[in-house]
Parts: structure tokens; C-alpha cells; sequence
């Protein structure tokens, strides 16, 4: 992979500052995309990696330093400035309102009067270009998380975007989605000696073999910068990490390991049971068809599928929000249920902690909320789970996604339920946040409790489920636990 003008810069950020209060998010941080290339930034959740990607995107100010596109150092400048000169971005947690179309969505920003035909045939003229098909008059509530972000993509480009940035594109995507969106990347540089991307990313694997340059941060400084080709997933983990301190990225990253649980699950009684069961969505179209599984005391039980296979509305079904159509479910009264996307479904962020603590008995709780006692057992889980927060009266938003992700897990553990359900759990984490979650599903699990998760990450259904299901087209089935055998079932292939 080489940049065909290897001079020209289209995106820099030159000795960046930026704090938070008394928070330090970034210190003198300078980065330089070349025209013509893909540039991972990588670094453990909190580094500095998305701030640095808003301040050049120009939703928030920073304290020091310059923004330069394409050259052009930008005075005042704002999101509306950033696509104006060409700079496009994709936010790990997308943009859009569900109740609109695509094209309404497309749209919003725009001056002047609402053209739906117009807008349409600029969508569909880019889907024909570059490959990024979408419906124009698709409700964006109705589109697969993939599509979303085809959508949140195909938005940028509509504003003629020539830099774009991508904050954990892959993160929600199967391995086949994931390795079509790189390469559609690749193409995208390559096709316009001005065109660039950020990528930002915890993939180790995806920066090595997509990226033609990567920068590294690390609380907030910048560590390390150069040519793809000069590092290695050793020297990229030491510098996120530390030297010396790269004890769970060869389980999550590096090399993923597959561990049995050795104890045998035959000794244990059934906690989730489903006979033939039958769901169907909110809009009446039937997702899961006469499924058949069980889940025992004690084990993991791994779902692999690819995105709107029907694997959200299997495990919502067992978690009790969404009502089977036809079949027999045996479930218990208390199955704790960690969804994908935690600002939308598990977090208040402009709560508490103890507020969002109180969350977790949403529902059945009756008299007095006993707020004394809810902040002194959230202070017990946050220490007990090593959630990193100043206090449990911080509002959820402070907290880092890794930390998030711990919180909600805590939240939904804390009282030991029978049955756990968890959708995507490491979605957006770095290798040491999901080393911990990891470890808190595998704690969860020697403790006797049955846990059901989807990951959209095959690796790391093989990590940790003791046995695995695959869904394709809502038809489920057990399968061997071997990753050749997993993926092809997922699509379906023979």
C-alpha cells in the first residue's frame, strides 16, 4: 500500500491540548494524514483517540494547537466548517433518528427546502459508485446496525466528503461485513490522490493490515507514529499498554485462545430451556423460527450470527422484553440482561451512577426509593468491579466506554441472578476492558449462573462460550465449537 503523493497532507493536528476541568484528555498531540492513505489511531479506551477525532471534526474546541485540512489552517472552527472543507465522520455510537428515512436523515443539516427526489437519486447515484446500496425511503428504525452505518457513511459522502473519519467502524459488524467495509476503504484512497481516512480502532489485526501509516495514543499523548509495515501486534500492544503490561491482549487481541470449562456441564440442571419457539418484532415479522436450546447452570453458551439473523430478538425473548409468538420458553424470574447498545437501552447518561444503579429494579420496586443505601452498595460494586469513577454521584456520560461496559455488567450481576443474558459485550472496548469483562462472565459463570451472549466477534464467541449456537435467517442450531465449522454455518454454507 503506497500513497501517491506522499508530501501532501489532508489532514493534521499540530500540538493539541485539551482538557476537562481538571481532566487532562490531551497533551501536545501532533498527527498527520497523508492524502492518499489510511491512518489508524489506536489506543486503550480513554487515550485521547475520539476527542482528538471531534476536535478535527470540529465538535468541540480544543485548548491549543491547529487544525489543517488539506493545508488550510481552520479559524473558529465548527462541524459545519469541518464539511464545508471536505472532512467526513462516522461515530462509533451513529447519528441518525430512527423515525426518519434515509434520506430524511441524509438530509437534516442541509439548507433550503426538503427535495425527497433529489436527495434519493444522490443516494442511490452514490450506491451505484461506490457499492454502499441503501434504500433512500428505508426508515432507519427498520435497518440492520451494518446498514446504519452504510447510511452514516453514504451521509458523508452525500457533503462531498474527501477525509473521512471512522470511530470503530468494525466493532458491530461480522467478520465478512467488517473485512468489506476495510476494503471498500482501500478503494476509497485509492481511487482520489486527496482522499484519506482516519481509522480508529482497537484491532490490532484490521490497523496492520489495512492501514498505511498508524499513530498510537496513550493517556493522551501521542507515543508512537510511523509506516504500517514497521510495527508489529507486539510493539502496537506495548505502546498502547505499557512495556511490560500486555498481559490480556494475546487472549483478546493478539491471538485469540480457546478455553474449555472443565467442568462438566451434564452435573448441572437446566436454567434456560426453549422448545420451538417462535418470535416475532415489534413490526410483526417473524424473526426467530421453532427454535430448540438449553442453557445449564454454570456454563457459557456463545451465539454467533450475522447482524439481523434474529439473534436480537431471540435473546430479548429470553430476557423477557419481547413476548414469543408460539413455543415453550423456561426461564427465571430473574435473568439479568446486558443489551449492545449501552447509551440507548442501559445508561441514563445524564444520571448518576446511583441513579442508574436504581435502574436495575426499574419496574418492581414499590415505596421509597432508599437512595442512602443504593449509593453505599453502587460504591461497593464500583470498587469490588474496579469501575474507574471519582464517585458514584458522577454523571454515566464521564466514564469511559470500558468503564461503562463494567458498570452495566456490575449492575446486572449484582445480585446474583439464576440466568444472564449479553448482547455484543465488548462492543467498542479495548483488549484490557475486555480482558475484564472476560473475567467477570467467566466469574459469573463458575458461580453457577447461566449465561446466553452474541457477539458479532466470532473469536470471541470461540473464547468463551463452552458450547456454541449459530442462527442464520432465524433458524437456530448447535454446532461444533470450531471456527471454520462456525463460520460457514453462519452464512448459511453447508
Amino acid at each position: 500500500m503506497t500513497n501517491t503523493n506522499p508530501t501532501a497532507s489532508a489532514l493534521a493536528l499540530r500540538r493539541v491540548h485539551k482538557s476537562f476541568g481538571s481532566v487532562r484528555a490531551l497533551h501536545d498531540v501532533t498527527l498527520q494524514v497523508r492524502a492518499g492513505t489510511v491512518h489508524a489511531l489506536l489506543g486503550e479506551n480513554g487515550a485521547g483517540k475520539t476527542t482528538l477525532m471531534r476536535i478535527a471534526f470540529g465538535l468541540i474546541a480544543q485548548d491549543q494547537g491547529d487544525v489543517l485540512v488539506h493545508g488550510d489552517t481552520m479559524r473558529n472552527h465548527s462541524a459545519l466548517n469541518a464539511i464545508a472543507n471536505g472532512v467526513g465522520m462516522v461515530h462509533q455510537h451513529f447519528s441518525l433518528v430512527p423515525a426518519m428515512t434515509v434520506a430524511e436523515n441524509i438530509a437534516l443539516g442541509e439548507y433550503g427546502r426538503f427535495d425527497a427526489k433529489r436527495v434519493s437519486a444522490r443516494i442511490r447515484d452514490i450506491g451505484e459508485r461506490t457499492g454502499l446500496v441503501i434504500d433512500p425511503q428505508a426508515r432507519v428504525s427498520d435497518l440492520s446496525v451494518s446498514a446504519q452505518q452504510r447510511c452514516e457513511i453514504v451521509k458523508a459522502l452525500a457533503r462531498d466528503a474527501r477525509v473521512l473519519i471512522l470511530d470503530e467502524p468494525t466493532a458491530v459488524l461480522a467478520p465478512d461485513e467488517a473485512s468489506a467495509l476495510l476494503q471498500w476503504l482501500r478503494g476509497f484512497v485509492a481511487e482520489n490522490s486527496n482522499h484519506a481516512v482516519v481509522l480508529i480502532t482497537h484491532k490490532l489485526r484490521d490497523a496492520l493490515d489495512f492501514a498505511d501509516d498508524i499513530t498510537v495514543l496513550r493517556r493522551g499523548e501521542s507515543v508512537s507514529t510511523g509506516a504500517a509495515d514497521t510495527f508489529t501486534e507486539s510493539t502496537l500492544a506495548d505502546a498502547m499498554l505499557g512495556p511490560g503490561d500486555r498481559a490480556h491482549a494475546v487472549e483478546s487481541e493478539v491471538v485469540p485462545t480457546i478455553t474449555r470449562h472443565t467442568d462438566s456441564v451434564g452435573a448441572h440442571h437446566v436454567v434456560l430451556q426453549a422448545d420451538a419457539l417462535t418470535v416475532h418484532d415489534t413490526r410483526g415479522v417473524q424473526r426467530v423460527k421453532k427454535a430448540s436450546f438449553t442453557v445449564r447452570a454454570g456454563e457459557i453458551v456463545g451465539l454467533a450470527a450475522v447482524e439481523g439473523s434474529g439473534q436480537a430478538e431471540l435473546l430479548r425473548a429470553v430476557s423477557g422484553l419481547l413476548p414469543p409468538s408460539s413455543g415453550r420458553l423456561h426461564a427465571p424470574a430473574d435473568v439479568g440482561f446486558v443489551p449492545e447498545d449501552r447509551h440507548r437501552d442501559a445508561l441514563l447518561l445524564d444520571a448518576s451512577l446511583t441513579e442508574n444503579f436504581a435502574l436495575r429494579d426499574a419496574g418492581t420496586r414499590r415505596g421509597r426509593v432508599p437512595w442512602t443505601a443504593l449509593a453505599a452498595r453502587a460504591a461497593d460494586v464500583l470498587r469490588q468491579r474496579d469501575v474507574r469513577a471519582q464517585s458514584v454521584q458522577v454523571m454515566a456520560r464521564t466514564l469511559s466506554g470500558g468503564n461503562q461496559q463494567k458498570f452495566i455488567l456490575a449492575r446486572a450481576l449484582d445480585e446474583a441472578p439464576a440466568a444472564l443474558v449479553v448482547e455484543n459485550p465488548t462492543r467498542g472496548l479495548d483488549f484490557r476492558a475486555a480482558a475484564a469483562v472476560h473475567d467477570a462472565l467467566r466469574d459469573a459463570r463458575d458461580a453457577g449462573i447461566a449465561i446466553l451472549f452474541f457477539s458479532s466477534d466470532l473469536d470471541e464467541v470461540l473464547t468463551l462460550g463452552d458450547r456454541v449456537l449459530v442462527m442464520h435467517d432465524g433458524v437456530l442450531r448447535e454446532v461444533p465449537r470450531e471456527r471454520e465449522v462456525v463460520g460457514r454455518a453462519m452464512l448459511a454454507a453447508s
